[in-house]
């Protein structure tokens, strides 16, 4: 995804350029930098998105994002310029002031670390100028549709499809499978669309996610690849990787080291990849639904769903832009998660099996071992596990974890494994004071 940085005052190049270099790695083809009469704004953009990020920058549009209601925008309008954001916060956007006052805006933290001032992020789905922040869009619970079972599967196959195939523009493109439900689907759907289809897995030797990753690979014919690694080489990567994802939460932290190595070794074959993110929320993916009440589970849909974009969401952006890659989130999709928020709860955990009706949907694309996998989480099923938990637990002793675990913003470090990631962000961001932006994995495991 493509990088912006500015700042709500003119003449400003060179720090608009010192704002860049923190973000670089998210364009490393090109940037440029424009100054108005009262703004200066960069952007970097990776080599596949050169020709839509210059015709942008000249109408005096700048976007951060995959498109297809996904990105982060900053446009003039009426007079005044704007800063838009997509409704799940998909593409990331923050914002601070400068001592004078004037607004400065970056697609991450690290764009803003000049300014040694509070920092603070864009909501999804809204919009903001100078001194001025507006909703224009907030998931809600909307009304059941009462169809079919079978005629919902066929309606949310036919909108995942028009969503995969619309968002492939070249000859060549990727996949991150995990051999998951979510991964599978949308590498089932753009197979008869990609001329070149590529598919990425990792994970430690023997891991549950290779094999099933390997098999929709070779049912649908992708050119796959995958990467091995070891806890040596994930210690060695996980500095970067905190740094990249800034963050210290400890499940996105987990979750996100096989990711980075993933997105790292997709760079080297295309620039734009699909993810499967968001389907756990929005299809109840999760084995502690099944202990929410029936009336309650839209509710629990609803809030975790509102949480991603600064969680999930936010480790596929940062693995994605670390590498010079576009990430599409197909879950995402207002065509698509419009649908999904009328489905009944019911359909979604049915019978005990969580995301039925999307199991049901895809069903006839996929081997049946791939369609009715249960779930479990990428950490997981990449053979993580418990790996770096059991290693933070050596590092951090019992007496340091009593003394360190209570932050000065009123937090409280769940675990011995976050306060080791904590020490590893603090060594990176150490200027930074409010910690307001950030989000945290709910019913995270504390001990």
């Amino acid at each position: 995804m493509a990088g912006i940085a500015g700042i709500l005052k003119q003449g400003e190049k060179e720090l608009v350029l010192s704002m860049l270099e923190f973000i670089g790695h998210r364009g490393s083809y090109g940037k440029a930098v424009f100054e108005y009469d009262d703004a200066t704004i960069g952007i970097t953009w990776a080599e596949h998105e050169g020709e839509s990020a210059l015709r942008n920058q000249h109408n005096g549009i700048f976007s951060d994002g995959p498109g297809f209601g996904h990105l982060a925008e900053i446009k003039k309008s009426q007079g005044y310029w704007h800063i838009y954001r997509d409704e799940l916060g998909v593409a990331p956007m923050y914002y601070s002031y400068t001592q004078m006052g004037d607004l400065c805006f970056g697609s991450e933290i690290k764009a803003l670390l000049p300014f040694a001032a509070p920092i603070k992020e864009c909501p999804p789905g809204s919009v903001m100028n100078s001194s001025v922040q507006t909703k224009f869009f907030m998931p809600d619970k909307k009304p059941s549709v009462q169809i079919d079972p079978d005629l919902t599967a066929a309606e949310l196959l036919n909108r995942l499809t028009i969503s995969v195939s619309r968002r492939i523009t070249s000859d060549r493109i990727g996949v991150w499978l995990s051999g998951g439900l979510d991964s599978s689907t949308i590498a089932a759907l753009a197979r008869p669309w990609a001329k070149e289809l590529h598919t990425f897995a990792g994970g430690l030797r023997n891991a549950s996610d290779l094999s099933y990753a390997k098999e929709v690979a070779n049912h649908i014919d992708s050119h796959h690849h995958e990467v091995i690694v070891n806890l040596k080489e994930m210690l060695r990567i996980l500095p970067r990787v905190i740094y990249h994802l800034e963050s210290f939460d400890a499940l996105l932290v987990r979750s996100s080291i096989i990711n980075y190595f993933v997105a790292d070794l997709t760079s080297g074959y295309v620039g734009e990849v699909f993810s499967g993110e968001g389907g756990d929320e929005l299809f109840a993916g999760y084995q502690y639904l099944k202990t929410i009440p029936a009336n309650d589970l839209d509710d629990e849909l609803l809030d975790i769903t509102k949480r991603l974009h600064n969680t999930a969401f936010q480790r596929v952006d940062r693995c994605a832009s670390a590498h010079g890659l576009t990430a599409h989130v197909v879950f995402a999709d207002p065509h698509v998660f419009d649908f999904a928020q009328q489905i009944p709860s019911g359909l979604k955990l049915r019978d005990g099996i969580e995301k039925w009706i999307l199991r049901k949907s895809i069903e006839e694309m996929l081997p049946k071992k791939i369609v009715w996998r249960p779930k479990i989480k990428f950490w997981e099923g990449s053979g993580v596990e418990e790996l770096i938990s059991d290693y933070a637990s050596v590092k951090v002793t019992d007496s340091d974890f009593k003394a360190e675990r209570n932050l000065d913003n009123g937090w409280t470090l769940r675990t011995k494994e976050e306060l080791f990631y904590y020490r590893i962000f603090k060594e990176q961001f150490d200027e930074i004071k409010n910690l307001d932006w950030m989000g945290r994995t709910k019913n995270a495991p504390v001990n």
